[in-house]
């Protein structure tokens, strides 16, 4: 009799807990994808404050090249503004990646300026924050993938859809760096 008992009262009990030890689970899971994705933010302020110093550089040697220059400093204003979700901030961060990229094809039509000291230390910070975004970009997207694994899973998935813990998205973009062109043989 009190064996039945203690497994009445113990099987809710340990119900409750299995509950709230999954509830915790996800909490933790999507509180990491928030901490990560303020590291990514952070990259791409860092980012955006070398903008305007490399346009600054650049503007002194390729006076014909405004149009460019312009347009590199609109979509930056685009891309600080962006407040939306990943999939929206990596849209304009993949059109403030193109405007980089001509950019820097600009500055490689300028041999002085590919010499200039300046230049080339914007050039080496860009890459190096460049590096910077990639791997906090990479770490964002490996606590998505978990937190969206586990609001998937049974008996989790069942926990995340009565408490309305939504997917998060991934962040993709490209590289300012384009990749290597092809060599013919």
């Amino acid at each position: 009799m009190l064996i039945v008992l203690l497994l009445m009262l113990g099987f809710p009990l340990f119900v409750i807990l299995v509950l709230c030890a999954i509830y915790n689970g996800l909490v933790k899971l999507r509180n990491q994808c928030r901490e990560a994705w303020s590291n990514v933010d952070t990259e791409l302020k860092r980012r955006y404050d070398l903008i305007p110093n490399l346009v600054e550089v650049v503007k002194g040697y390729a006076k014909h090249e405004r149009e460019v220059l312009a347009e590199v400093v609109r979509l930056r204003g685009v891309a600080l503004a962006s407040a939306g979700s990943p999939g929206s901030q990596a849209a304009d961060e993949n059109q403030l990646v193109q405007g980089l990229r001509q950019l820097l094809a600009v500055a490689e039509r300028y041999p002085d300026l590919k010499a200039d000291r300046h230049y080339l230390e914007l050039q080496r910070e860009l890459a190096n924050t460049e590096d910077r975004i990639q791997a906090a970009r990479r770490f964002y997207n490996a606590n998505v993938r978990d937190y969206n694994t586990r609001t998937e899973q049974v008996p989790s998935n069942l926990i995340a859809s009565a408490c309305n813990f939504a997917p998060e998205e991934f962040f993709e973009i490209e590289p300012v760096a384009a990749a290597a062109p092809a060599v013919c043989l």
